[in-house]
Parts: C-alpha cells; sequence; structure tokens
C-alpha cells in the first residue's frame, strides 16, 4: 500500500469537492462501547472528478492508488468506550492555495470528546483568499461554527462547557482573532468570518497555539509523507479492528 502517492496523486487531480462529517451511529446508546467503520472515516476522501468523459492514464493510475489505499486500510476504524471523558477540543488548519485548477484552499478541521474522535472535516472553501492569512481565518471560522454547534447539542444533554480549547499552529491568526480592532491584515476578509471574534470574546471558545508537528487537522488539508500521516492517523484514534483487537478491546472494556 502506497499511501503518500496515493493520496498525492489523487489531490492532484482537478476540481474535486471534499466533506466529511462524523456517522450518524457514531454514538450508540444501547451499547456500552461502540467500533466505528464508516464510509466517510477520516482515512478515505471521497472525490466528484468532473472530467470522466475524457479520462487519462494518470486518473487510471489515481483510481488503482485508491482501491490499493482501501484494501490496505479494510479493518481501521474508530473504538468509543462507554467511559469515554466529554471534555470538547478542536484542531483547524488550512493549505493555502491548494487545489491546482482553482487555487482556493482547503479548510480541515477536527473535534475531540475526550480523546475519542467525533467530527471531522475536510472542505474546499467556496472563494480564492488572496492571503494565507485570509485563508486561516476562514479555516478558524468554519471550525468554531461545528463547535458552536457540537456545544448547543450537547448542553441540551447537560453538559456544560467553557472556553473550548480550539488549537491551531499560526500565532498571528491567534492574535487576530483575539484582537477586536480591525487590522489592515484582515480588512478585506468577507464579515461573515469575524463572528469568531465574538466567540473569543465572550468565552465560548479559547484560541492555543500547537506546533505544527502535532497539529492533527493538518491530514485533512494535504499530502503528508507517509512517516507523517501514520502519525496522524495513530494520534486520531485510528487502528486497525482485526477480529483479535476487536475481542481484546471488548475484554478490556468490560473489566
Amino acid at each position: 500500500m502506497d499511501v503518500e502517492n496515493g493520496v498525492s496523486k489523487w489531490r492532484a487531480l482537478p476540481k474535486e469537492e471534499v466533506y466529511f462529517s462524523h456517522h450518524k451511529d457514531l454514538l450508540n446508546r444501547n451499547t456500552p462501547s461502540a467500533w466505528v467503520q464508516t464510509p466517510q472515516r477520516p482515512l478515505v476522501w471521497s472525490n466528484n472528478i468532473t472530467c470522466m468523459a475524457k479520462p487519462t492514464e494518470n486518473h487510471l493510475q489515481a483510481v488503482k492508488q485508491i482501491f490499493r489505499y482501501l484494501n490496505g486500510t479494510i479493518n481501521m476504524g474508530l473504538w468509543y468506550s462507554k467511559d469515554t471523558d466529554m471534555s470538547l477540543t478542536a484542531y483547524a488548519d488550512a493549505d493555502h492555495a491548494g487545489c491546482q485548477d482553482t487555487r482556493r484552499s482547503m479548510s480541515g478541521n477536527t473535534q475531540f470528546l475526550g480523546d475519542k474522535l467525533v467530527s471531522w472535516s475536510s472542505k474546499k472553501q467556496k472563494s480564492t483568499a488572496i492571503s494565507s492569512t485570509e485563508a486561516e481565518y476562514i479555516a478558524l471560522s468554519g471550525c468554531c461554527s461545528q463547535i458552536l454547534w457540537m456545544h448547543s447539542q450537547l448542553t441540551d444533554y447537560g453538559f456544560q462547557f467553557n472556553k473550548i480549547p480550539l488549537y491551531y499552529d499560526n500565532k498571528s491568526v491567534i492574535a487576530l482573532c483575539c484582537n477586536n480592532v480591525q487590522h489592515s491584515r484582515a480588512k478585506h476578509i468577507d464579515n461573515c468570518y469575524h463572528f469568531i471574534k465574538e466567540q473569543v470574546k465572550n468565552g465560548i471558545v479559547e484560541l492555543c497555539f500547537v506546533r505544527t508537528e502535532y497539529q492533527l487537522a493538518g491530514i485533512f488539508t494535504k499530502p503528508l509523507p507517509r512517516e507523517r500521516f501514520n502519525f496522524l492517523i495513530d494520534k486520531l484514534g485510528m487502528k486497525s479492528m482485526s477480529p483479535e483487537m476487536l475481542k481484546r478491546l471488548a475484554e478490556e472494556t468490560d473489566e
């Protein structure tokens, strides 16, 4: 399985639209723990290729790489135990001008309950960002929107959250979001993305710096070397769910 070449060749194809969300059966209240292996798992990006009328050899090779990748990760999944911590944390990242056709940027984010991955997203931004600051600002706002939705849903079940940590790897963008004064670097950014400043000011979200090597959302924005890719997969909680592994995890849960 060639993960690095498979993902990078895939991303090189033109005009793709990608989106991730958590599976509807992510949390099963009828069982003490759950194993989730979904079509939307964070290892696989749905790709809508609009040039199938005249496919080339590159497209054929990319499809072969995808199937090799799927075959090599067929048992990968997420395990949720009944004693999962309910603290909410999030990571966000952006790849400026990552699309080769439109030069639009990619936004990626992840949300965790405790150390369990529950929601993830990888999406091309709707407009072309003229600066890396704008691309990263939009990515943070998108992640903040998901946090607010999750905060609202979990509050209905009696959970309370204050200053939800949102980790980002750019100190300049964090400072920009924490500054209520309109900065010249942000004057060209659409007003709809500025609501993140209000959430920081109101104490709903707390922006925290994380070093790039520990930026877990980076896997959703760009192709990565194999070593780095596997490192992030492990940090996201993805495991090879062989029958032996499932049995061992079930026994640990029952103890």
